[in-house]
C-alpha cells in the first residue's frame, strides 16, 4: 500500500505526522490544521476525526487541508469531533470493489469552504447570514435528522429567504448518476416547504422536481436516467403557500457508480 502521509500544522510548525494513521495525543488549538497528503489522485478513505464517519473521497490532486473548526464553526459538527486531548486520524487507498460499488456519491462529511482537491464538494450562492449550521456542506454531511433546525445534528443549508438561492454539487470526477434524494427540513411550524425545484445535469440535462410536504422529514426520490456527470446544480427553488419564510434542506444524496476505466 502506498502510504499516505497525515500531518498536523500550525501555521509554519509540524506539531505531528505519520503515514497512514495517526494518534495525536494533545487538544487542538486554534490555527490547528489537518492535512493530508496521498501518492496520486485517485479514491481513498478517509477518517479525521474518531468521532466522524470513514469517508469514501475522490483526490483530484494529491494534497487536502482541513481546518479544525473552533467557536461558531464547530456547532455543525458532533460535540465529540475534535475534541478532548486524544484523537486518531487514519486513511487509505479504497479497494476495487469500493470504488465499483453503488453509493451515495454526494457523502463528505470532511468537505468544507474552499475545498477544491477531496470530493464530492458543495457550494450555494448564498447561506443563512453565513452560520456554520445553515451551510452548504451540512446538505451531504451524511447526517439526516430533519426534525429540527439548528446546532448538531440540525445542521442544514439555509437560504436565507433568497428565492434565488442555488446549491451545487462537484464530484470531482465522470460518475453514472441514477437516483437523487432531497431531504427537506420538517421542523414545522417553524419551517416551509418547496413545491417544486429544478436539476440541472453537467450534461446539460434538466429535470422540474415536484416536491411534497414532508411532516415525517422523509427523502423524497427522483430519477436522474443513469446519465454520466461531473457535476449537478439544484436551483429555482418553489416555496409553497405557507406562512413560514424558511424552507431548507437537510440532505442531498445521489446515487449511482463511478465511471471506471
Amino acid at each position: 500500500m502506498n502510504d499516505i502521509l497525515i500531518k498536523i500544522t500550525n501555521g509554519d510548525r509540524t506539531l505531528a505526522q505519520a503515514c497512514n494513521h495517526l494518534v495525536y495525543p494533545a487538544a487542538y488549538a486554534p490555527g490547528d490544521s489537518i492535512t493530508m497528503t496521498v501518492p496520486e489522485p485517485g479514491y481513498y478513505v478517509i477518517r479525521l476525526d474518531d468521532a466522524m464517519n470513514e469517508e469514501f473521497v475522490y483526490m483530484n490532486e494529491t494534497s487536502f487541508t482541513l481546518e479544525i473548526p473552533f467557536a461558531e464553526a464547530r456547532i455543525s459538527y458532533s460535540p465529540r469531533a475534535f475534541s478532548g486531548p486524544m484523537h486518531y486520524l487514519s486513511a487509505r487507498s479504497a479497494r476495487t470493489e469500493e470504488i465499483a460499488a453503488p453509493r451515495n456519491l454526494a457523502r463528505n462529511g470532511y468537505d468544507c469552504h474552499g475545498n477544491t482537491t477531496c470530493y464530492p464538494h458543495t457550494w450555494a450562492n448564498v447561506e443563512t447570514r453565513g452560520e456554520a449550521v445553515f451551510a452548504a456542506r451540512n446538505a451531504i454531511d451524511g447526517i439526516i435528522c430533519p426534525e429540527s433546525h439548528g446546532a448538531y445534528p440540525y445542521q442544514s443549508w439555509g437560504i436565507n429567504r433568497d428565492p434565488e438561492a442555488c446549491l451545487t454539487l462537484e464530484f470531482g470526477r465522470s460518475v453514472r448518476a441514477d437516483t437523487l434524494v432531497l431531504t427537506t427540513r420538517a421542523d414545522f411550524p417553524h419551517d416551509a416547504w418547496w413545491k417544486s425545484a429544478r436539476v440541472t445535469l453537467s450534461n446539460g440535462n434538466t429535470r422540474i422536481l415536484t416536491l411534497k410536504k414532508s411532516p415525517e422529514g422523509k427523502g423524497q426520490s427522483f430519477d436522474l436516467g443513469g446519465f454520466v456527470i461531473t457535476s449537478l446544480m439544484l436551483d429555482n427553488l418553489k416555496k409553497a403557500d405557507d406562512p413560514s419564510p424558511f424552507p431548507a434542506l437537510t440532505q442531498l444524496e445521489v446515487w449511482g457508480t463511478n465511471v471506471c476505466d
